[in-house]
């Protein structure tokens, strides 16, 4: 398995199929590091491929919401919500507007590269995926130490979704999810969980379906509550009764 770097550097053919990619990234009480990540996303190299980045704000209350109004970043679309829903209901507004067709979602804080677009990218370009999955926890040739609880909860909710759907991942909860519009169309634009009962749903809606689906080992930087860490004990629980209700009960 190559590494993240050698992912990043891969040579692939360009696929006229894909001519612009589309990162999503929900927004929510980010001020302090909004800028910074834009600067990367914007920088990050994606196989020449046209870049359109959709940011939706999920009514921030530290002022995030004005600072948007005054960015001049290229490609940059900004939504801002009329009331907090969640990062679902946040990716759900960003999935209406996008025009690309491949979409990466992108957390607004540091813990994910976006010097990893290409390996999420080069699956599509030859042929071999309609979703890649970018993990945290495939072996490379080096890696973040991660927080321990943070992992094994991530990774026992990773098993209970597999048992359940029948698709093997190894890392369900990732923030970096990407398809391409066929799946958008399909599956993505029609999700109805808000908060980050996303990832869940969409395991269950994918594993219901014939897509070629691929993991790619990614960097990963964890960021502790202190830093601004949002996700929680209700959050676990709710993704319990996602993956329950998407998987036996929802068609």
């Amino acid at each position: 398995m190559e590494s993240p770097q050698e992912l990043r550097h891969l040579k692939v053919s360009p696929n006229p199929v894909y001519k612009k990619v589309s990162i999503v990234i929900p927004v929510y009480n980010e001020k302090r590091t909004i800028q910074t990540i834009l600067d990367v996303v914007s920088s990050a190299p994606v196989h020449n491929l046209e870049k359109e980045i959709v940011l939706i704000d999920d009514k921030s209350t530290d002022g995030t919401d004005e600072l948007l109004k005054t960015l001049k970043t290229p490609g940059l679309k900004v939504i801002l919500q009329e009331k907090n829903g969640g990062k679902g209901k946040a990716l759900q507004a960003g999935f209406k507007a996008v025009t690309g067709d491949i979409v990466i979602i992108q957390d607004a804080d540091l813990e994910y590269d976006p010097h990893d677009y290409s390996a999420l990218i080069a699956p599509f370009l030859t042929d071999k995926a309609d979703i890649v999955y970018g993990s945290r926890y495939m072996q490379s040739n080096s890696r973040q130490v991660h927080r321990f609880w943070h992992t094994f909860f991530n990774k026992l909710m990773t098993y209970f979704s597999n048992a359940l759907s029948n698709v093997y991942l190894t890392d369900m909860h990732t923030c970096y999810i990407t398809f391409n519009r066929k799946v958008l169309e399909e599956i993505a634009i029609g999700m109805t969980s808000q908060r980050f009962g996303f990832n869940p749903e969409f395991a269950a809606r994918m594993a219901k379906k014939n897509y070629k689906v691929i993991e790619v080992p990614i960097s990963y930087y964890p960021r502790t509550k202190a830093q601004g860490k949002k996700i929680g004990l209700k959050d676990g629980l709710e993704s319990v009764w996602v993956t329950i209700k998407y998987n036996l009960f929802a068609k």
